[in-house]
């Protein structure tokens, strides 16, 4: 790739951002609605609500009259010294194109799907937002998806677009015959290929005028694969109101962003907190969304960028804060950062008290699910209790339930449920697209039923116990068990499988599995089979899900009907027997 020396930012990405002459046109996306209609109460509904005209155009508009200061919308870099800062005014017209890409280009209408499958690259951003202008449904999904796990997704979201990398190209060409409702491929590249457009010279020469459609309050959104432990990943659909959930005044409690903010979000963008973390939170408050590209999550670096760049928030799964620990550096005292949030997995008391002690700051939980966004936080005024991942967000009731959906008393384990009925609250799922029996497996009389174990104190504050679904959560990827069973017994030397959470000392907890092998197999050596096996998972899967332990066993614990007891497996992990 060639650079522009001048200013170090790949010839691509310079071409694509930095050729436009915005010019008087400037108000052709604006929103109709006046200055202040991101002011809204924690009791309004509107019926129509899009995040993009009433929000991003929102922010636009006050840069063009001098009323927000001059931080970038979007400040983007990597390892290569590349950069790129956009203000609201740039991101404004670039999205704007982009959905004119989508409807006047590849003919996609309201409601149409879209497969989103990038890393952290600026079009991201574009993607996601021309969406919104144009009312079609982005599906995210992280750039490690495999070809198995990408026709599956393509296959029962019957997505229409795909916008991808280069490299997961041929793996989409390779099952094109197989999707028959796929009908454009766009390529985020400076290369061109046989059978895909390419978007960034697509934007380039798209029209800057377009009509960001009135959507409704109700009209679906963003749809996020997530996973199950014995089936595969449903697909939970979420409306506009995820998006205005953060509009509110309680919402913008958790993070308190300010206009003069930089908040640094490291979630995969194939995860529901990278569209809040990365997008709506920020970006209702008019702050600065930074991204650093992060191929692999590396600490060194990460405390390079915390003291090189103004980052004055910072949100990323607790492994991130342990690795970051672990690397004993002896400097942890950040010039700039003032808030740290986690969420993902459980923080260990004794990291949060060594974070604390070495930075100066706390480290403050938030809980969710793909479901729901954000449920549970501990905010900024509230005070900490080491483990607890807070209170209720509004417009959440959030309960702890049994099996029946009765409310259990304080310091009573139980399910987290959220109240449903008689009013289902903005921010939670609509349903799982298609699935309505798995739907209504959730609906547990007036509440949805998270599967989440957890127990509420005296003082409200509610205590994550484990994951009633076998869902496991390593490094802040959900994962479902199924899917990493469904990819061991495809291997010839697995009879039966059971996979279960682990702890670990350096992730918090990873992916194990009890493994009864096929007589051939018997007398193979093990450490071999092990990293056979391990690469046998990545190959088929996202390298994510493999099992990094794996234990052989005579056989796996059952019930009488031949149910695997997981639970079994996992007390015996956790040294609960």
């Amino acid at each position: 790739m060639r650079y522009l020396k001048k200013f170090q930012i790949p010839w691509g990405i310079f071409k694509l951002f930095h050729s436009f002459r915005l010019g008087h046109r400037q108000l052709s996306c604006q929103s109709s609605s006046a200055v202040g209609a991101p002011k809204w109460n924690d009791h309004d509904t509107p019926e129509e609500f899009n995040f993009a005209s009433h929000v991003l155009d929102y922010w636009a508009q006050m840069e063009e009259e001098g009323k927000r200061g001059p931080g970038p919308a979007l400040w983007w870099v990597n390892n290569q010294g590349d950069e790129v800062k956009w203000s609201f005014r740039k991101i404004r017209d670039l999205t704007c194109r982009t959905a004119n890409v989508f409807t006047q280009t590849c003919g996609l209408q309201q409601g149409d799907h879209l497969a989103l499958i990038l890393p952290r690259v600026p079009e991201w951003w574009l993607v996601t937002v021309g969406c919104l202008r144009a009312g079609i449904v982005y599906i995210p999904g992280t750039s490690q998806l495999k070809a198995k796990d990408i026709l599956y997704r393509l296959q029962l979201s019957q997505a229409k677009a795909i916008v991808t990398t280069e490299n997961l190209a041929p793996d989409v060409d390779s099952m094109t015959s197989e999707c028959p409702a796929l009908k454009t491929k766009l390529l985020v590249s400076d290369h061109s290929r046989e059978g895909w457009l390419n978007l960034r010279s697509l934007i380039k020469s798209a029209s800057p005028d377009h009509t960001c459609i009135k959507s409704k309050m109700k009209d679906p959104m963003v749809i996020f694969f997530t996973s199950g432990t014995t089936g595969l990943p449903k697909m939970a659909k979420h409306n506009q109101g995820l998006a205005f959930r953060s509009c509110i005044p309680s919402g913008r409690k958790v993070l308190q962003l300010k206009t003069s903010d930089i908040l640094w979000c490291m979630s995969d963008p194939g995860w529901i907190l990278a569209t809040v973390g990365c997008l709506i939170e920020p970006w209702t408050s008019g702050a600065t969304v930074f991204i650093h590209h992060l191929p692999q999550f590396d600490p060194k670096v990460i405390i390079e960028v915390l003291f090189k760049y103004p980052i004055t928030q910072c949100l990323a799964a607790p492994t991130v804060f342990r690795m970051i620990l672990q690397a004993k550096f002896t400097n942890l005292r950040f010039p700039t950062l003032e808030h740290c949030t986690t969420g993902g997995e459980s923080l260990l008391p004794g990291e949060q008290d060594q974070w604390r002690k070495q930075t100066g700051l706390l480290i403050h939980e938030i809980y969710g699910q793909s479901e729901t966004g954000m449920t549970c936080a501990v905010l900024r005024e509230m005070k900490v209790k080491m483990g607890s991942m807070g209170k209720a967000i509004s417009p959440f009731d959030v309960q702890i339930i049994d099996e029946k959906g009765n409310i259990l008393p304080p310091n009573t384990e139980g399910y987290i449920g959220i109240r449903i009925k008689p009013i289902r609250p903005l921010g939670l799922f609509m349903c799982y697209e298609n699935n309505p029996e798995k739907t209504a497996e959730v609906e547990c009389g007036d509440f949805y039923n998270s599967g989440d174990r957890a127990k509420v104190d005296d003082d409200g504050y509610l205590w994550f116990l484990g994951r009633g679904d076998d869902i496991i959560n390593a490094s802040g990827y959900r994962i479902g068990p199924g899917e990493v069973e469904n990819a061991l017994v495809e291997h010839p030397a697995v009879a039966e499988s059971a996979v279960v959470s682990s702890p670990d000392p350096e992730r918090g907890e990873v992916v194990k599995a009890f493994i009864v092998l096929t007589p051939e197999f018997l007398s193979h050596d093990k450490v071999q089979l092990i990293k056979e096996l391990q690469q046998h998972v990545k190959s088929v899967t996202a390298p994510y899900k493999y099992p990094r332990k794996i234990e052989f066993v005579p056989e796996l614990p059952k019930t009488i009907t031949g149910k695997i007891q997981r639970k079994e497996l996992r007390r015996k992990e956790f040294g609960q027997m």
